[in-house]
């Protein structure tokens, strides 16, 4: 169905495209003009919201996903396929790690005025949200294979 592609699209476009402005347009200019009091808690104030929009999208991404498996079932499934649900898969656990373990290290670091501590977790959540990055490149590579 055309409409689950796009919703699934719509929804990768959002969580990509949202980790390459944060990686490398928005964070870079806050650590160079912005001291820890104001970057810390503009930049966990952003990844709140960024977030709230990609659970939104992992979750479209995910029931689609599974939407054009189903319609597919008993065929012969593309490689290419499998390897999105797995890429995807990490991307996922990679995602939820940052969300309810990194995140809120970074939250409560903004609350305290632990500027240290805060600056912590960005140096994990920063390498992750990368990793997560290249591997929704090579996923989108991937689909692209077969068209």
């Amino acid at each position: 169905m055309r409409l689950a592609l796009l919703i699934h699209l719509l929804g990768v476009i959002v969580w990509i495209g949202g980790m390459f402005f944060a990686h490398v347009c928005l964070r870079p200019v806050a650590a160079e003009q912005l001291p820890p009091p104001q970057r810390l808690p503009l930049l966990s104030a952003i990844l709140g919201r960024f977030f709230n929009a990609v659970t939104m999208a992992v979750i479209a991404i995910l029931a689609t996903g599974l939407w054009r498996f189903g319609e597919v079932a008993g065929t012969h499934i593309p490689w290419r396929w499998h390897a999105m649900a797995g890429i995807g898969t990490v991307m996922i656990v990679i995602y939820a790690l940052i969300l309810l373990r990194f995140h809120p290290r970074l939250k409560a670091a903004v609350a305290a005025q632990d500027w240290p501590a805060g600056g912590a977790a960005m140096d994990v959540i920063r390498p992750l949200v990368l990793v997560n990055l290249i591997l929704g490149t090579v996923t989108v590579v991937i689909a692209l294979l077969g068209s």
